[in-house]
């Protein structure tokens, strides 16, 4: 039987690894074939299998972590006490947001415009860099960038927030459905088919078959329904945790499921109907949360120091880790490689620079005690 502290350590390595897999998304984009707008793009170096990687991040990597967020909130709430939990979450959240989105804004433009011109040739790309920040108006952030998951974070903690006061009130309600949910979620074949119904009808209202990436501060419904299924996910799983050891059963079963899947969706891309994207995404990202998550339980629930440095660095390098993946890659730019080359060669120096940051600036630092309420 899995006690409490066990459960702890293995989805709070979950969390952190999710949050960690951001540096290896976006250390794919600047090669991907095609690519996403505003990302500059090496054409001489672009990569098919950096677009399966990236995809198949992307189909789990933001719903598992909601789904942990919202796992830690819970935990928050009814073990600490409702003030505790929105002190923690407007002191871990809301203001390293607004702090690191000033600070980071300008200097993610400056990494754009900077690559942008190296991968054109200019002889002056910090010049031409540096003259987009013309006025003061210049610095303030017009999106928020890849923070988006901690402002949409901000507003779905809130919903919830006002949801668990609510029910309170409903005790027969709350009752019913923390019930149904339970016999839902301790059946490990069950849980896939009905999440995956669940995400499917999201997924049609978004039609964004790998969820959604908003960085408008313009709130987007659609989005917000979507992660906010996955925090909610989360929340009850902890009203329920007692079904946490369940997710061992199938759980490498499941993982290796969704890769089949995925990739055979990848492949055959544009033969296959809309629709049924729309129910093997579905049934994707469903397999992978219970699977990866068994996982995790299975392989990490004891104490590791390796894995709690890499939980206490995953904040700060999240933060900080889109200028160099960016940057570097316009400074390698005129090296003759391929792009699997020059991805890796992005993600180490990138990861390199992110965690030796943390270890002497960050740590030991108000920076630390800023970001994770301690510093060591």
């Amino acid at each position: 039987m899995l006690n409490k502290t066990a459960r702890i350590h293995s989805l709070d390595s979950l969390r952190a690894i999710m949050m960690m897999l951001g540096l290896v998304l976006h250390s794919t984009e600047i090669y991907l074939v095609g690519g996403n707008d505003p990302w500059p793009k090496d054409v001489n170096s672009t990569s098919h299998f950096l677009g399966y990687l990236e995809n198949v991040i992307h189909m789990f990597r933001m719903p598992i972590f909601f789904v942990m967020a919202g796992f830690f909130a819970s935990l928050l709430y009814y073990e600490r006490g409702s003030i505790k939990m929105v002190k923690n979450r407007i002191s871990r959240i809301v203001l390293p947001f607004v702090v690191f989105l000033f600070i980071l804004a300008p200097i993610v433009v400056f990494s754009l415009y900077y690559s942008t011109a190296l991968f054109a040739g200019s002889e002056d790309a910090f010049g031409f860099a540096i003259s987009k920040f013309s006025s003061i108006e210049d610095l303030i952030p017009i999106s928020t960038f890849h923070l988006w998951f901690l402002y949409y974070l901000i507003l779905i903690t809130l919903l919830t927030y006002l949801l668990a006061k609510l029910f309170q009130r409903l005790t027969k309600v709350s009752l019913f459905i923390k019930n149904v949910f339970h016999n839902i979620i301790k059946r490990p074949i069950g849980r896939v088919l009905w999440f995956a119904l669940f995400i499917f009808v999201l997924l049609v209202i978004n039609w964004d078959l790998s969820g959604p990436t908003p960085l408008s501060f313009e709130i987007n419904i659609e989005a917000l329904l979507f992660y906010s299924f996955f925090y909610l996910l989360g929340w009850m799983l902890y009203k329920t945790k007692d079904v946490l050891e369940s997710f061992l059963k199938y759980d490498w079963l499941l993982v290796a499921l969704a890769f089949v899947i995925f990739s055979t969706e990848f492949l055959f891309y544009d033969e296959i109907d809309d629709i049924v994207k729309g129910v093997m995404s579905a049934f994707v990202i469903s397999m992978f949360i219970f699977g990866i998550t068994g996982l995790f339980i299975r392989y990490f629930s004891n104490h590791s120091a390796k894995m709690r440095y890499v939980s206490d660095a995953s904040y700060w390098v999240y933060l900080i880790h889109i200028p160099f993946t960016i940057i570097i890659p316009g400074l390698i730019a005129g090296w003759e490689l391929p792009g699997e080359i020059k991805f890796l060669i992005t993600l180490l120096v990138s990861t390199i620079i992110c965690f030796t940051t943390y270890h002497y600036l960050v740590r030991s630092t108000f920076i630390g005690k800023f970001l994770n309420g301690r510093k060591y």
